[in-house]
């Protein structure tokens, strides 16, 4: 993992599409199944839309019905970090690009596999790279 590149937020807005934006450095929320990869089940890398830093693969991806894409566990330890997220009069674990801080989702202790986690992704934050 490289180290991150400091941004002004006049460069975060130009260098992401409004929505975005509005996800990973507003930390908005897009609806469900509305997203580009909920349903996206080609065998790829996910990306950092902000960095470029690899997050997820799809052989942890799975469907929850959730809407958004889910996936069992991180690309590799270290790309995503967690912070509590206490808004909309929940207690939740925000996920974020280690790399640059870009708001990702949250995460939820009732996924399938071994750790039992379910990474809700927001499409906006994810580039797909095909393998």
């Amino acid at each position: 993992m490289s180290e991150p590149k400091e941004r002004t937020d006049a460069e975060w807005r130009a260098s992401l599409s409004p929505e975005q934006y509005e996800v990973l450095r507003r930390k908005g929320t897009e609806r469900a199944f509305t997203g580009k990869h909920w349903d996206n089940h080609e065998a790829g890398r996910y990306l950092c839309a902000g960095c470029g830093e690899e997050l997820f693969r799809s052989d942890e991806k799975f469907d929850s019905g959730s809407g958004w894409p889910s996936f069992t566990a991180p690309a590799q330890a270290g790309s995503v970090a967690e912070a509590v997220d206490t808004s909309h009069g929940m207690r939740r674990t925000e996920v974020h690009c280690a790399r640059c801080g870009g708001h990702l989702g949250h995460v939820f202790p009732d996924g399938p596999g071994p750790e039992g986690l379910r990474y809700c992704i927001n499409s906006a934050a994810l580039d797909f790279d095909k393998k």
